[in-house]
């Protein structure tokens, strides 16, 4: 799984899963384009990684926002200028916001199926382009167990992480024939500064953080860079026929028959 002389763009790069997706590209030699929202983040990250001892790749930072389509134009443009083309896009963006049908804004809504989801469509809309003319590119677009089901009072961003599951079944069938390949990863609860804001909400968030290691059969939160040894793992030649389909990288989450929560009150896990 190397990436010399290829470039690969992330998405939501700054920070959590993108940070640890560009520092795993960028090990294993690519140039590699941290793209945040967050100017300060994407540049941290970019030096962060530069500075890594027995770095092989190189990062940079370019700063943006995804969601909006004049800016997701302008920056694969740059990216493709700057470092000569996107080989593999990774769109990890994304945010969490709270509420049911009745209780979520129209505004909360609309700000999370433009993030987490019309980005990506917009970054492969401008990105496919140069992949068609290469006849070769991997797109991996990251989802969540929230793309194979659902949580109470998180109805904006269950939608969203289904819709990435549908975006990249379409863009697989649609490009396939062009070399061209579109994979989903599927995280459970990782480790990353969403999940601590998200769990900062409650009076209690260390009962929270419990609540999310156990909800796992493995017993513990995942860390990004498990998630980012799949993604870079989906983007690799090694994957070469791997196309269309959601991958859990999730701990077990997504094991028990009604959750780890049932198990533990008789059956299954609790009878370890």
């Amino acid at each position: 799984m190397q990436f010399e002389s290829k470039v690969v763009l992330v998405t939501g790069g700054g920070s959590g899963i993108g940070k640890a997706c560009c520092r795993i590209f960028a090990e294993r030699g690519a140039r590699v384009a941290v793209v945040d929202i967050d100017a300060d983040k994407a540049k941290s990250s970019a030096e962060e990684i530069s500075r890594q001892e027995g770095m092989k790749g190189t990062a940079r930072a370019f700063p943006g926002d995804v969601s909006l389509a004049p800016e997701a134009q302008k920056l694969v443009r740059d990216v493709q200028t700057a470092l000569g083309g996107v080989d593999v896009l990774v769109n990890n963006a994304g945010i969490q916001r709270y509420g049911t049908a009745v209780s979520a804004s129209e505004e909360s809504w609309d700000e999370v199926l433009r993030v987490n989801l019309k980005s990506m469509f917009l970054m492969s809309k401008y990105a496919l382009p140069e992949m068609i003319r290469r006849r070769a590119g991997a797109i991996v677009n990251v989802g969540s167990v929230q793309s194979l089901g659902a949580v109470t009072n998180s109805i904006a961003y269950v939608t969203s992480k289904h819709g990435v599951l549908g975006l990249t079944r379409s863009l697989a069938i649609d490009y396939g024939h062009e070399n061209i390949r579109a994979t989903c990863v599927c995280p459970g609860a990782i480790d990353t500064p969403m999940l601590r804001w998200s769990a900062s909400l409650d009076p209690d968030p260390e009962r929270v953080l419990r609540t999310c290691e156990q909800a796992h059969a493995l017993g513990r939160l995942g860390q990004p860079d498990e998630v980012a040894r799949l993604v870079a793992f989906l983007a690799s030649e090694e994957a070469s026929f791997l196309s269309g389909a959601a991958y859990s990288v999730d701990g077990g989450m997504m094991a028990p028959v009604g959750g780890m929560g049932f198990q533990e009150s008789g059956t299954g896990a609790s009878q370890r």
